[in-house]
């Protein structure tokens, strides 16, 4: 059986060599970039975190066309998933709306991990300091030592008033 699928084998094995090697490359030059362009630590984590999630993708298809995967199946697979996906949000749209808002903060919004925040809004007197952005939520350290979570389309929902900065270079 081996025999029979010797050149798939083959080809595999070379592309998880290729993989690791492309992949540091690539993971190197992210690094170089994000520090000429003084970009925070934070931000190059997400930078890496997506170039992971790429990569990956990559390589399931090549592995898919390697090993033959018949194409109708794959459709079939893929707009299966699509349709879960699809009806999960559906479903959830606070979860849709969390992931747009995450993608807003991330590239537009002035609030940053380390700054000092005060959440403009009229049932909670929230300040502190965000600990992390994530996809869904803001983290939030109050100054009565809370630890509170915040989904991020209440972020862009209410204003923010940003009490204290923090100097980029002392992020990374």
């Amino acid at each position: 059986m081996i025999i029979n699928h010797k050149y798939q084998i083959l080809l595999t094995i070379g592309l998880i060599v290729s993989l690791l090697i492309i992949g540091q490359l690539i993971k190197l030059a992210i690094r170089k970039f994000t520090i000429l362009k003084s970009i925070d630590l934070n931000r190059r984590k997400i930078i890496l975190n997506l170039h992971y999630l790429i990569l990956y993708i990559l390589f399931g298809v090549f592995i898919a066309i390697i090993w033959g995967v018949d194409f109708r199946d794959f459709t079939v697979f893929l707009s299966s998933i699509l349709a879960v996906l699809g009806v999960g949000f559906i479903a959830q749209w606070s979860i849709l709306s969390n992931l747009t808002a995450s993608v807003i903060l991330f590239f537009n919004h002035p609030v940053r991990i380390g700054h000092r925040i005060r959440i403009i809004d009229k049932d909670y007197d929230w300040v502190g300091t965000v600990t992390d952005i994530s996809g869904f939520f803001l983290f939030m350290k109050t100054d009565k030592g809370e630890n509170i979570t915040i989904p991020n389309s209440i972020v862009l929902q209410h204003g923010i008033e940003i009490l204290e900065h923090i100097d980029d270079d002392d992020v990374g």
